[in-house]
């Protein structure tokens, strides 16, 4: 991943997307008489909750950079609130076989690092590429409201790392002390977030069920993939 990602300019096309694309998107749906319209959003924007299960009605609590996931999500909202079937799909961290995050995830762990912020025994919610598509299929079924799309078990960090280091047959890696979150400002606070995240709304709305209960069967499935692309 991008050293860039660390910069506030980096998402300044992503917020242009989220606060404009978005609402011209939403209006166009309303006045054409579409009746359906699905936005993605960002569950990581959870505040931290430590142990306990975070659900659809906790209120977000955005950083500086990422500011405009309230935009895109406002302009849903004011479809719904004109008759329209708006849904939002708060999606957890992705991770699969053809994603440049997972492939760098990998290669820290081979070295005995885990890149990731936060305590180890914090929370992190994740879903994998290929339950992300299931579930925005099942959300065309689903009433206009707002629904998490995350796995069945959020893992704490050091499970999270741990497991994937079993499949990589290396050793538990170690973790970044606190103070390297700090260096990254309010996106090294947000990434640190223990966030619990549960997906019981959108299962039992729409009677989805993600294929990898955790990424403990989710990280077998992606280097069992990648050993067969060579």
């Amino acid at each position: 991943v991008s050293s860039r990602i660390f910069l506030r300019s980096a998402w300044r096309e992503n917020d242009r997307i989220r606060r404009i694309v978005s609402a011209n998107f939403a209006e166009a749906a309303r006045i054409s008489g579409v009746r359906r319209f699905i936005q993605e959003s960002f569950a990581p924007v959870y505040p931290d909750r430590g142990d306990e299960w975070i659900e659809e009605r906790t209120p977000l609590q955005p950083v500086r950079y990422n500011q405009s996931i309230l935009d895109a999500e406002s302009a849903v909202t004011r479809f719904i609130d004109g008759g329209g079937a708006g849904v939002i799909l708060r999606f957890a961290f992705f991770y699969g076989a053809d994603s440049a995050f997972t492939h760098n995830t990998m290669q820290y762990i081979r070295r005995g690092w885990a890149p990731v912020f936060g305590s180890p025994t914090a929370f992190m919610s994740s879903v994998s590429h290929d339950d992300a598509a299931t579930a925005v299929v099942a959300a065309l079924q689903a009433g206009p409201s707002v629904y998490n799309v995350v796995d069945d078990e959020p893992l704490r960090r050091r499970e999270y790392a741990g497991s994937l280091a079993s499949v990589l047959a290396v050793a538990p890696p170690k973790f970044p002390p606190a103070f390297v979150a700090r260096l990254f400002g309010s996106l090294g606070e947000m990434l640190g977030r223990s966030i619990r995240i549960s997906n019981r709304k959108l299962c039992a709305e729409t009677g989805w069920k993600p294929r990898y209960p955790s990424v403990r069967e989710g990280w077998r499935a992606v280097a069992e993939e990648l050993r067969n692309m060579g």
